[in-house]
């Protein structure tokens, strides 16, 4: 098994068990109304004030979110633009949102292929957007391809905005990091089922074995240079060293 395939039984997984948790851990007792909540309680704490900086008005605009999960914020999304693309790898979380969604005419759901974008064509949105799923990434490559990704589908000026992880320091000590790298090795060879059997001996969440939960730290250049590489112009880096770093910009139309 390939870890694209790993990564998506994973997050199939986690949906059948709990897809509001999964998707947003910081509590285990969400109800649909303070799910969808805090969707629209992000767009406007984390998107609208980048969108106002870089003077953009969603209004009649074509959106992609990449790891729309049950659709958390892919409603408050739809509600400002005239189209989103809503991309998940998991058929289990698109089907939660699509039940969660289901008057939302103007979502197309999109099943991932957990490498690229390549059912978005080429220059087709005005807005991409990604939070709390680059840093699930299992290897630095994936992260930044899913970046030069983001800035293919960009129409000339069309604005990027993306979360990402640039820890530079371990966030766990010493033992948590043996543990998981105990847990993770046969599921980086592609033993899935093992890897759950010896976090659930070890006491630990099989849940979120392998690296498709904990992921990888990026460095805030190779970061830059992925988006330059597509043609998008960093307009602002916020967060840098932490887990919760932002990236913003806009795509030049000046790229060939």
């Amino acid at each position: 098994m390939n870890l694209t395939e790993s990564m998506r039984q994973d997050w199939d997984e986690r949906a059948r068990k709990d897809a509001f948790h999964y998707i947003a851990s910081w509590r285990k007792d969400w109800t649909e109304k303070s799910f969808f909540q805090s969707g629209e309680e992000d767009y406007q704490q984390l998107v609208a004030p980048v969108l106002k900086r870089l003077q953009w008005d969603p209004r009649g605009m074509v959106m992609l979110e990449l790891g729309c999960g049950a659709g958390r914020m892919t409603r408050s999304f739809a509600r400002r633009c005239s189209r989103v693309y809503a991309c998940d790898i998991s058929a289990e979380m698109l089907k939660h949102a699509k039940a969660l969604l289901p008057g939302a005419s103007n979502i197309e759901w999109v099943l991932g292929n957990g490498i690229d974008l390549s059912s978005i064509g080429y220059e087709m949105v005005d807005f991409a957007f990604s939070y709390i799923v680059l840093q699930h990434m299992p290897a630095p490559e994936f992260t930044l391809r899913y970046i030069r990704e983001i800035l293919r589908t960009l129409k000339p000026d069309g604005i990027f905005l993306f979360q990402f992880n640039s820890l530079r320091t371990p966030a766990m000590n010493w033992k948590g990091r043996v543990a998981w790298g105990i847990v993770d090795l046969p599921w980086s060879l592609g033993l899935r089922g093992a890897s759950r059997s010896v976090a659930s001996l070890m006491g630990l969440s099989p849940e979120i074995a392998g690296k498709s939960w904990r992921g990888v730290s990026l460095d805030v250049a190779s970061v830059r240079s992925a988006v330059q590489s597509g043609g998008g112009v960093v307009h602002e880096v916020r967060g840098e060293a932490t887990a919760m770093t932002w990236c913003a910009g806009i795509k030049s139309r000046t790229h060939v």
